[in-house]
């Protein structure tokens, strides 16, 4: 079987990543739950060079972002959440781990139910499953929602990963004002960590100290040496630079093949998943590639909206890209 239901990452991870990792064993004192200054530092660079943030803001190292994604609304004691009709499943188990109202809503923001200083507002822009990169106008209007009390919390783990269209964050969408505004970002695709479990969160300072807080006294804390290879993969992005082309290309390739082969691609404009479907229920589509030896995941795992759509992972090797192809066609 050819796996292709899990975002995975299956290329190395950069051998300097790994050297700091190794230089850094030695670690018999407890960690700082802030991060270390190095670390602080090379968040913060990394959010003003590459997310193009602004102004005054804080960042919080965390242990990969499910778990941040999971605790968020219980945390900060939020009782209504909205989440993507289609979306990443954790922002649903946060929301009733938080014993929260669940509102699914659409992208636009303009239809979106009222809300007020108990509502979580998670966006998420490269989307998981669909690839769906948010407009700056569509940012604008979800940024404008904060005027309510409501906390906009924008996962943004695939941003590292542009195709057909390129992602913005929504710390340079917010142009200097972070008031009720949370960014995620994850290490684990961006650099093939995803075993180290690196993540940071970016925005404003008052609720990240809130959450520093908390988090201390939960133990929510990375553990040093991964502190120590976090800064030396922020530091570098032409390694980001060949892993976004790795998935480029996979994607170049599969596409036509499946378009081939009657599926309708749709989105998947960034991050590391195709988004498609030949018309039938998802589970059916499950079963014509598991015939063919490849496994996929059924939409439906994402929303009832996902139910005739499945996703394909790009988190595979060149060479069963190439056997993807084969059986397909």
């Amino acid at each position: 079987m050819i796996d292709l239901s899990q975002g995975t990452p299956v290329d190395p991870t950069p051998q300097a990543i790994q050297i700091a990792l190794q230089s850094a064993s030695n670690a018999p004192g407890y960690p700082l739950t802030t991060g270390s200054e190095e670390l602080r530092g090379a968040i913060k660079k990394y959010c003003r060079d590459i997310l193009g943030a602004q102004g005054d803001f804080d960042v919080l190292p965390t242990i990969g972002s499910k778990e941040l994604v999971a605790s968020l609304a219980y945390l900060l004691q939020r009782s209504k959440v909205f989440i993507p009709k289609i979306a990443y499943p954790t922002y649903k188990v946060g929301a009733l781990l938080a014993h929260a109202q669940i509102t699914e809503v659409d992208i636009n923001p303009q239809s979106w139910p009222a809300s007020d200083e108990k509502t979580l507002i998670w966006v998420n822009t490269p989307s998981n499953p669909t690839g769906y990169v948010h407009t700056i106008e569509e940012m604008e209007a979800a940024l404008a929602k904060r005027a309510s009390g409501a906390l906009l919390v924008s996962d943004e783990c695939y941003f590292s990963f542009p195709d057909r269209k390129n992602p913005i964050s929504f710390l340079s969408a917010a142009q200097g004002d972070f008031t009720r505004l949370i960014t995620v970002h994850s290490l684990s695709k961006r650099s093939n960590i995803a075993g180290y479990r690196s993540a940071f969160i970016a925005g404003d300072p008052e609720l990240i100290g809130e959450l520093l807080q908390l988090r201390k006294h939960a133990g929510e804390i990375m553990p040093a040496p991964i502190q120590r290879a976090t800064v030396t993969a922020l530091a570098d992005e032409e390694h980001v630079r060949q892993q976004a082309e790795r998935y480029r290309v996979r994607r170049s390739r599969a596409i036509p093949a499946l378009i081939k082969a009657g599926f309708k691609i749709e989105h998947s404009q960034a991050g590391l998943y195709i988004w498609c479907s030949n018309g039938l229920s998802d589970w059916e589509q499950v079963s014509w590639f598991s015939e063919r030896g490849i496994i996929v995941t059924p939409g439906s795992f994402y929303g009832e909206q996902g139910a005739k759509n499945i996703r394909i992972a790009m988190t595979a090797t060149d060479q069963n890209i190439t056997k993807f192809i084969e059986r397909i066609s």
